[in-house]
């Protein structure tokens, strides 16, 4: 099967991402998976949530957020926040969580902000794939101003979407595809293989778990591509020889 944009069933989007895409933050990036765009940064507050004071630990959470023309027509600004909002950026702070050392962070936060500025399909695993090399790049700025005394972070993470479309098993759906499939699942994986989180909802027929494994291997060989992106990426950067592989 031929996709409309060219690709195998089991190729990704191409990728480019721009490291420090914004000259204030402490760690960003422009990320483009195909026509999907995400400004991806990481602010740093030298305070915790109230429910972890005094505990010597620190913490990483993310927001997300679609521009009012991110899409083909216009959508609100969100400033109550939706319950897909809502969804993505507990995933994206999940995500990141799970790489990072919050004993030797500190008593002090990691912000991570998605915002959306063309969507055409895997915002949210675009967005958790940014974050990534925006918080390493937050991290060593901390670390440059003596704050650390190492980077504490203990893996990669990146995500990818899959699904079944027209009977076929499809890597990173663009909008269209994602539009009319029969499954949809994004998947996040740590670089050691490891899953964080399986998202797969069937959208008419149910899916077998043959199916669902066929899926996540399909994912794993699309993330293990972006993972080695983001190993070239911040190959400057000192922390890569301490995590896992």
């Amino acid at each position: 099967m031929m996709r409309q944009d060219g690709r195998a069933k089991d190729v990704l989007r191409k990728v480019k991402v721009t490291r420090r895409y914004l000259k204030h933050a402490e760690g960003s990036c422009l990320i483009e998976v195909g026509d999907t765009k995400v400004i991806c940064s990481a602010s740093v507050e030298e305070t915790v949530p109230p429910f972890l004071k005094n505990s010597g630990t620190g913490w990483v959470t993310a927001e997300y957020g679609m521009l009012p023309r991110s899409c083909e027509s216009r959508i609100n600004r969100d400033r109550q926040k939706s319950g897909r909002t809502f969804e993505i950026q507990r995933l994206v702070g999940r995500s990141l969580r799970s790489v990072v050392d919050m004993k030797h962070l500190g008593e002090r936060s990691i912000y991570l902000d998605c915002d959306v500025i063309q969507g055409d399909g895997g915002t949210r695993t675009a967005s958790i794939t940014g974050s990534f090399i925006a918080l390493v790049d937050c991290l060593e700025t901390i670390k440059k101003k003596g704050l650390l005394n190492k980077i504490p972070v203990t893996e990669f993470v990146a995500a990818t979407s899959v699904g079944i479309v027209d009977g076929a098993m499809l890597l990173d759906l663009n909008y269209a595809e994602d539009s009319k499939a029969e499954v949809d699942m994004n998947v996040v994986m740590v670089s050691s293989g490891d899953l964080i989180e399986v998202q797969g909802t069937a959208e008419r027929n149910p899916f077998s778990r043959a199916q669902m494994d066929k899926l996540l291997d399909l994912a794993q060989k699309g993330i293990s591509q972006l993972i080695q992106m983001q190993r070239e990426l911040l190959k400057d950067s000192k922390f890569s020889a301490n995590v896992k592989a």
